[in-house]
């Protein structure tokens, strides 16, 4: 028998949000990822890359004023950037999120995502 593994859906993370699209923008996701629906987002604050987002990586050797390891948005659907960069829809505010549907870098230890989670509950993005 053939297994199918289900990945995550657009907007499964979303226990409520604010009205209309308050709670959304669109942003750039750095190529080189493959990323799902869910995944917990940090925006690059230093270099050529500047205001695009990638993957939180809590556990980077890189500088900590890049931006990488502080959590600052919820990937709304999946987005294939692999080959360039790629829009993508994020949650920055006003949202509650499913701490179960949440995408976390492998490897992730529960201080870092509990870290990540109060970087994104003071952005207005709460984990229930």
């Amino acid at each position: 028998m053939t297994v199918f593994t289900e990945g995550r859906h657009a907007a499964e993370h979303i226990a409520s949000e604010a009205n209309g699209t308050r709670s959304r923008e669109v942003i750039t996701i750095l190529a080189g990822q493959k990323l799902e629906a869910g995944t917990v987002l940090a925006r690059i604050g230093t270099g050529a890359n500047a205001g695009k987002y990638t993957a939180l990586n809590p556990a980077s050797a890189a500088d900590p004023a890049d931006g990488t390891k502080v959590a600052a948005a919820v990937l709304f659907a999946p987005v294939d950037a692999t080959t360039g960069d790629r829009p993508g829809v994020v949650n920055v505010r006003d949202t509650e999120v499913k701490k179960r549907a949440l995408g976390w870098p492998q490897g992730a230890n529960a201080n870092q995502k509990a870290a990540a989670l109060a970087e994104l509950a003071a952005l207005g993005i709460v984990a229930r």
